[in-house]
């Protein structure tokens, strides 16, 4: 009987030294080990670090904004013209047209032609830079003269291809009227030196 009862006593209500709760830090079996971990729950209440944060993107600013010393905004208009790259670019432009002439230019164009009007401001500056008295007229003139030049030589190569496509057509003629004529081709003036008149022999006597 005594052996039934002592069978039947549930091992729930055996008291335990170590009892392990999520929600209680200080009856955690590993803090009684390890007391200088923190606990799950510190470690989930505690704010996280700075650097384990989204990094932010940080740009540097366009050559046109580092070189006049002022921030670069997000909607900068010279930004995508003027990289940080090719800071001799916006050197150049700013040196012959200002800053502020730049931008009032580039706001009255659409998006679509700013890049071609950079482009252009650039080359007219640079050539402005180089030939201070014509500028880019120099360059044009040079140009166009030679484009003349290489016009005049192609019509004179033309004309030269006229001229030997005549002659090759009437070789050809006169050699389909011998062929038709079927008269025997005298050579022996080609041949005989008694022929050959001597540049120092007059020509009448």
């Amino acid at each position: 009987m005594e052996n039934n009862e002592r069978g039947s006593i549930s091992p729930i209500s055996i008291p335990t030294t170590f009892s392990y709760s999520p929600l209680s830090s200080s009856s955690s079996p590993l803090s009684q080990f390890s007391p200088n971990l923190p606990s799950p729950d510190s470690q989930s209440s505690s704010p996280p670090p700075a650097a384990a944060a989204s990094p932010q993107l940080v740009l540097s600013p366009c050559a046109a904004c580092k070189i006049l010393r002022r921030r670069c905004v997000d909607k900068c208009v010279l930004a995508p013209y003027f990289p940080p790259t090719e800071p001799s670019k916006f050197i150049i432009a700013h040196r012959v047209f200002g800053a502020s002439n730049i931008i009032k230019s580039l706001q009255e164009l659409p998006e679509s032609q700013r890049e071609d009007a950079v482009s252009s401001m650039v080359y007219e500056a640079s050539s402005r830079i180089r030939d201070p008295v014509y500028g880019c007229a120099g360059a044009i003139f040079q140009l166009q003269k030679q484009v003349s030049d290489l016009q005049a030589q192609l019509a004179k190569a033309q004309a030269e291809v006229v001229t030997m496509q005549c002659q090759q057509a009437n070789v050809l003629t006169l050699i389909l009227e011998m062929s038709q004529s079927k008269e025997p081709i005298d050579t022996t003036c080609f041949l005989d030196d008694t022929c050959i008149v001597s540049p120092w022999e007059p020509l009448w006597t």
